[in-house]
């Protein structure tokens, strides 16, 4: 798999440490049972830019000298948030009816839902395993607390499906709860593993919590505006399974009369064309995009001095980079 880092000492660290985590990935999830093997070989396609896991080795170089190998809890960690995060993946399918996943079908379109739950089941059962090997029960108290802030910003979304008064703040907690957590975690233990204080641990999960929110927000836009050939997973489920995205939101609560009512018609209609032409014609889609952007600046500004300038320079990029995708 490529990827693209800086031509520096950085990179090859970078990409050795991705090697190892994706070796520790499948060695983890290697079953006797070829059934079971299909299943995991095919969840691994799931795999696209490795976010988290590449969050957990470069903050985790943030904070070493240059040419200090990282600890083997790094790999450990990092294909742990991997393993937490593709379990999320296969179980939101379920939850979106969503067919396409990185351009392939989903294990629930494959095979069913009670084998696509069942999976993820196995994935969340297969991360604390491997996050045990750890030897520190400190991680797995950590990661425990970020997989329950996970579910419960599952269930209050699920709990406010289709109400047309869900306002911004709720919003951003629920992303901050079912995106945004393990992205800061993800950033947090790689730096606590490299030596790093309480206070400078603490601003990286800030920063990972920003850019979790902003992803996030990346990928309501890219469900309302995108094509699926091009973001490479099914979209327009928000709208068909009753979630009210940023841009909607920003819509309701800021427009009046006929352009309000039009709006909510559209989405109790399921009109994504119409609703689409609403929400650009009020701005609300450049709206949305600018709170996205504007929780990256934060982030970037709250990023604390690290050991490794180019580190430093790579997590910016790297946050900038999540409101420039487009899949």
């Amino acid at each position: 798999m490529t990827r693209a880092f800086p031509s520096t000492a950085l990179a090859a660290d970078i990409a050795a440490g991705l090697a190892r985590v994706e070796t520790l990935f499948e060695s983890q999830l290697s079953s006797r049972f070829p059934a079971v093997n299909d299943l995991c070989r095919h969840v691994e396609g799931y795999r696209g830019k490795m976010l988290r896991p590449t969050l957990v080795i470069v903050c985790g170089l943030a904070f070493t000298d240059e040419g200090e190998p990282l600890k083997a809890e790094h790999d450990i960690i990092a294909a742990t948030v991997e393993m937490i995060h593709m379990a999320t993946l296969v179980h939101d399918d379920v939850l979106d009816e969503a067919a396409m996943r990185r351009r392939g079908e989903t294990v629930n379109s494959l095979r069913g839902n009670e084998t696509a739950v069942m999976l993820g089941d196995y994935l969340i059962s297969n991360a604390f395993h491997l996050c045990s090997r750890a030897g520190d029960p400190a991680l797995n108290l950590r990661l425990g607390e970020v997989t329950n802030t996970l579910c419960e910003g599952e269930l209050v979304q699920l709990s406010r499906r289709h109400d047309l008064a869900l306002d911004a703040n709720t919003y951003f907690e629920i992303v901050r709860r079912k995106t945004a957590v393990l992205v800061g975690a993800a950033c947090e233990l790689g730096a606590r593993l490299a030596g790093a204080s309480v206070s400078e641990a603490q601003s990286m999960r800030s920063f990972g919590e920003g850019l979790g929110v902003a992803f996030q927000i990346q990928d309501d836009l890219l469900d309302l505006l995108g094509d699926e050939a091009t973001v490479g997973k099914s979209i327009g489920r928000d709208l068909e399974k009753g979630k009210l995205t940023l841009p909607m939101i920003l819509h309701i609560s800021q427009t009046t009369g006929a352009e309000r009512h039009a709006a909510l018609r559209a989405i109790e209609a399921k009109d994504g064309a119409a609703l689409r032409t609403l929400l650009v014609r009020s701005g609300s889609i450049d709206a949305a995009r600018a709170r996205a952007i504007e929780f990256v600046l934060e982030s970037k500004r709250g990023l604390p001095a690290t050991r490794r300038a180019h580190a430093h320079e790579l997590l910016l990029k790297l946050a900038d980079g999540v409101v420039a995708r487009d899949s």
